[in-house]
């Protein structure tokens, strides 16, 4: 049986560390059900509301867990008094979630205050409603029955366990990732695109940036398929390849460090699509829609080589322009990589570094 019914861990998450993780896990092991509440005011960069909602989700699935947005709720702010912070979760516990709580962990010398304030906002407003809802009399029981106190439980205050703040973590994520779960991490990598029409040197940079800043890379899913077919595609192949495209991204970017690379994107089978079939499914056009970081377009300047899986020269070009065309009406910023290997990769240097 667990030692409380409900708990309540509260804090900005900005962003969520080991520390704020081992916090909660020690509420999910102590209590029946666990409630996570997430604000800032102001929002602390990179560590915007729907990205904390997104960790929290990932990685307490059973918790409850409420995320505020300074946009859409009126929110103390972070410097506010301590009685005001109190009294607006208390507030957010009864009217937004419906429940009270018999327990708040915290890391904090502030958790008994907190317990405190929490018991009497929650006795107050139950006597309010009894006063309400059922007469004087039963107001006057009610005043009689005092509520359970909200009790405390500190969880490693010393930071001996975790040895991290959300400031020190904030001030540089990618030093500090050792701190931060794979999920969390994946939030703050960059992602950088390659695009270009065939041959013109979209794999061969996505591999030589990895190595060159000790990460990893997304290959093109699309060829790989194409082989293993025997150049033989079907319809039904393209949103395959998109969404199996957009899933390794995601699966490498839960390894990589501080970048990711990629060669091509949705919107290069959204090309081809529309090549070989002159449509493409809706599917396929959502996942074209795919932002990055970075985006670099190779420039078709340097001899074609035909490998035995590719068109002529005169395609390439024709691809060339299309991403040009693509790009502009998709007002999707982008950097042209023209010249050597070696000319190619500072210009991604200067760019990444900037």
């Amino acid at each position: 049986m667990k030692a409380f019914r409900t708990g309540l861990v509260v804090g900005k998450f900005s962003p969520l560390h080991l520390g704020h993780e081992l916090l909660i896990r020690r509420a999910m092991e102590a209590c029946g059900e666990t409630i996570i509440i997430s604000y800032s005011l102001p929002e602390l960069q990179g560590c915007e509301p729907w990205k904390r909602e997104q960790w929290l989700r990932a990685r307490f699935p059973q918790a409850r867990v409420l995320v505020l947005d300074g946009e859409r709720h009126a929110l103390p702010h972070n410097d506010a008094d301590a009685l005001a912070q109190r009294e607006f979760v208390g507030r957010l516990c009864v009217d937004v979630l419906g429940t009270t709580v018999d327990a708040v962990f915290t890391s904090e010398d502030y958790g008994d205050g907190f317990a405190a304030e929490l018991t009497r906002y929650f006795a107050r407003r139950a006597c309010a409603e009894a006063k309400r809802d059922a007469g004087v009399r039963a107001f006057a029981v009610a005043q009689g029955c005092a509520l359970a106190a909200v009790q405390h439980v500190c969880v490693d205050q010393a930071r001996k366990a975790v040895p991290a703040s959300g400031t020190l973590v904030r001030s540089d994520p990618h030093a500090h990732r050792a701190f931060l779960s794979p999920e969390v991490y994946s939030s703050f990598v960059q992602t950088v695109c390659f695009l270009g029409g065939e041959s013109s040197g979209k794999t061969t940079m996505a591999a030589a940036m990895a190595a060159r800043m000790e990460t990893v890379w997304a290959a093109e899913y699309g060829r790989e398929l194409w082989m293993e077919q025997g150049g033989r595609l079907a319809y039904a192949d393209m949103a395959r390849i998109a969404e199996t495209q957009q899933r390794r991204e995601d699966s490498q970017r839960l390894q990589a460090r501080r970048y990711l690379f990629c060669d091509t994107s949705a919107l290069t089978t959204l090309f081809y699509s529309g090549e070989m079939f002159g449509r493409a499914e809706p599917a396929l056009e959502r996942m074209a829609q795919r932002r990055y970081d970075h985006v670099f377009l190779c420039a078709p300047d340097f001899d074609f080589v035909q490998d035995g899986t590719r068109r002529e020269a005169e395609f390439r070009q024709r691809q060339h322009s299309w991403y040009l065309a693509e790009l502009a009406r998709r007002e999707i910023s982008h950097v042209l990589l023209e010249g050597p290997l070696q000319r190619r990769i500072a210009t991604v240097l200067q760019c990444l570094r900037c």
